[in-house]
């Protein structure tokens, strides 16, 4: 055996030593590639079985404590010699994968090889490898940490005698053998949900039992029920949610009536779509009596902390939800109707408590001062956007209608002028997106597609809400409290590169040098306003973007080019505006000598620490995209079973995106996408001019780029991938 220095404390310990663990970490050190038990055993000279098992024991503890990691083709190999990350699975439909990290800024490449040994989803520990000839780097699989127990939505088959589920998610690339049904006969073709019960590929068979059958015949109902599933969205309330409900009454407490300012004087208005059920936020302002020009400015929020108290059966429930989620026919809400269209929602002419936010503005709206408080308010009147800018532009019908509301409605509509004028907040970056807007039938299916138009009313109440979220993060900042801060963080370098290239490409320049503030894409957003390519230019500039999160680490809100942001205006849809108005309502507690202030206090507030406040913004953001995620599958199922009817038309479209495999055109009318694939263009052999953003043929030299019209023909739709294929005429 070789000597190993600590031979005789091992011999104290034990009648038949082996290596120390100094000694064992020593040579793998030293080794630094991955190393067997067997090229161990003989290394050490260990012969009998006896010293074997031990050997094999002392390593396993040694994995258990992070001294070495056990590979799953079973290697060893110390953390010290390996570039470990952990990270997250994201599968690819062609067989590959990536492994997403927090530490990492690019995703790495799992061959197909290595996603044999786990799947999209799971949370695994593997090592960077030298970078491809692609100059990606790579990763290894190690070992899985955290498996993907999601269930998984899939259609029922039989092949060759054997029941199988091929998955609906594309990023799953296998199929599951069914061990067993909770329905023995089952249609073939049927959409099934399946618990994997094999995690990991043995002899390519992953198997599962069949816990659901959610229907065959394909309908808006069965799409959503299909992303629910899919992305693992809660749906249902458990009993302890049913019997919390049961206790809340409608009745107000007299006593939290005292601890509030009475503004049920003051006419407030809910301004929303024709179709909200949930009235969260309400405005009032008035022009400033004083000498000094102004504006005084009320926003009138929810007190949903009020019902819902932390650490209860409902919370743990918002929580988990983390948002309402609002499909075409149908909305998943985060708190249960008895809260958030009824006890809450501010209906016209009910007494509701809220959180106030109210704010001194100058005469050219700018936020001087603001005060946040408790009160009790009752809406004056609900009105939808499209009612509120008829009145402004002089509707008479709704004029006399509302006559005795005239007033307060054209101070909002005074206010707005105000804000236009200077330009509120227009150092941040404004998309004016085409959005669809879908009228359904009465089978829930498409009947018509128009364009989602936001007016005047729009914009104004948006501007309120930004007042109202500004002012609150600069509360809670001045406290220095753990609260969520909603961050939006600058632009890569490198997505501001192929930024500045493909302007080039438009004889566009983009000011700010290396790192461009907000104003300086906002000028360019307003220069290039009336020229044709105006849309197109948003859309790259909005795939150049990063994406909103939230995060107690305050690092500003590139977008709107403010220094701090949180949200404060809908804790009915949204988890983290409720904590806010908690930690709000604690501050305000803490810091009143007249209320009595412990951790659950009179107001039901509550103090977060830091790391809960953590990884509750982490939860959040995850929460967010889930919802984003699930509601894009289920447009896009709508979008191709409206399309199906129309294979064989001709159509006009504009190209709105180009790959390197084709161009995407949006259809004019439907604001509906579809591919036109490069092995359709048959008049020439074309390449792909990433900067440009365009197919340039390299014989006839004809191009086709970003902003083009042209007319397509219908081809083809497939409703289980969401894909609808166009050629061009």
């Amino acid at each position: 055996m070789v000597v190993d220095p600590y031979q005789k404390r091992e011999a104290s310990k034990y009648k038949n030593p082996i290596p120390s663990r100094e000694y064992i970490s020593s040579c793998l050190k030293k080794c630094k590639n991955l190393i067997s038990q067997k090229h161990l055993e003989k290394k050490f000279g260990i012969n009998n079985q006896e010293e074997k098992k031990a050997l094999r024991r002392r390593l396993r503890a040694m994995e258990r404590d992070g001294q070495v990691i056990y590979t799953k083709n079973r290697f060893y190999i110390t953390p010290e010699n390996l570039k470990v990350v952990k990270g997250k699975v994201i599968g690819h439909r062609d067989g590959y994968g990536f492994l997403r990290t927090e530490t990492l800024k690019e995703d790495l490449w799992l061959s197909s090889e290595q996603m044999k040994l786990c799947i999209h989803g799971d949370i695994i520990l593997a090592h960077i490898v030298n970078s491809d000839r692609k100059r990606r780097s790579s990763a290894r699989f190690l070992k899985i940490l955290q498996p993907n127990n999601v269930l998984i939505v899939g259609r029922y088959y039989i092949h060759h005698e054997k029941k199988i589920v091929i998955p609906n998610d594309t990023r799953f690339n296998f199929k599951i053998f069914v061990l067993s049904s909770i329905k023995e006969n089952i249609s073939i073709g049927s959409i099934v949900v399946v618990k994997l019960k094999q995690h990991f590929i043995r002899k390519n068979r992953i198997q599962g039992l069949i816990v659901e059958i959610l229907g065959k015949e394909m309908g808006t109902s069965l799409a959503i029920d299909i992303a629910l599933r899919t992305h693992s969205i809660p749906s249902l309330w458990s009993k302890e949610v049913e019997n919390q409900l049961c206790k809340i009454t409608d009745k107000i407490n007299p006593f939290d009536l005292k601890n509030r300012i009475d503004l049920r004087h003051l006419p407030f208005f809910t301004i929303d779509d024709e179709d909200a059920r949930d009235f969260d936020d309400a405005v009032f302002c008035e022009k400033k009596t004083d000498l000094e020009e102004g504006w005084n400015l009320w926003v009138a929020v929810a007190d949903v902390s009020y019902y819902i108290k932390p650490d209860t059966a409902l919370d743990k429930e918002a929580l988990e939800r983390g948002t309402s989620i609002y499909f075409p026919s149908l909305v998943i809400p985060m708190l249960p109707e008895k809260i958030s269209t009824d006890l809450c929602s501010l209906k016209p002419y009910k007494e509701r408590f809220c959180l106030i936010c109210e704010m001194n503005l100058s005469k050219k709206g700018e936020l001087i001062s603001y005060k946040h408080y408790e009160a009790v308010i009752s809406s004056h009147g609900r009105f939808t956007y499209n009612e509120i800018f008829k009145i402004w532009n002089g509707d008479t019908f709704l004029r006399f209608k509302y006559k005795k509301f005239l007033k307060d409605i054209e101070n909002l509509s005074y206010l707005q002028k105000t804000l236009n004028k200077y330009n509120f907040s227009r150092k941040g970056i404004y998309f004016e997106n085409i959005e669809p807007k879908f009228l359904l039938d009465s089978n829930l299916k498409i009947k018509h597609i128009s364009q989602n138009i936001r007016n005047d009313v729009h914009k104004f109440i948006e501007s309120c809400m930004i007042l109202a979220n500004t002012a609150s993060a600069s509360f809670v900042e001045k406290y220095k409290y753990p609260v969520l801060f909603r961050n939006h963080d600058r632009p890569k370098k490198d997505n501001v590169a192929s930024f500045r290239l493909f302007l080039k490409e438009l004889g566009l320049t983009l000011s700010g040098g290396e790192n461009p503030e907000s104003i300086h894409y906002a000028n360019l957003l307003k220069n290039i306003s009336k020229r044709p390519e105006y849309e197109m230019i948003q859309i790259i500039l909005l795939r150049s973007m990063k994406q909103a999160v939230y995060s107690p680490d305050n690092c500003g809100h590139f977008g709107l080019s403010l220094s701090s942001y949180v949200h404060f205006t809908s804790p009915i849809r949204r988890y983290p505006d409720l904590i806010l108005h908690r930690v709000i309502k604690y501050l305000l507690s803490k810091n009143n000598e007249n209320i009595s202030f412990s951790k659950y206090n009179t107001s039901n507030t509550y103090a977060y620490g830091i790391n809960e406040i953590k990884k509750i913004g982490v939860h959040c953001s995850m929460t967010e995209r889930r919802a984003d995620e699930a509601t894009r599958d289920v447009v896009d199922w709508l979008k191709c079973d409206f399309m199906h009817k129309k294979i064989g038309n001709i159509l006009t479209g504009v190209i709105s995106n180009v790959t390197s495999f084709g161009f995407f055109v949006r259809l004019n009318h439907f604001f509906i996408e579809g591919l036109v694939h490069i092995a359709s263009l048959h008049d020439d052999y074309y390449y792909f001019d990433a900067l440009g953003f365009k197919l340039i043929g390299k014989s006839k030299k004809n191009t086709y780029c970003l902003g083009d019209t042209l007319k397509v023909k219908v081809i083809s739709v497939n409703l289980n991938e969401r894909k609808i294929e166009l050629s061009l005429i």
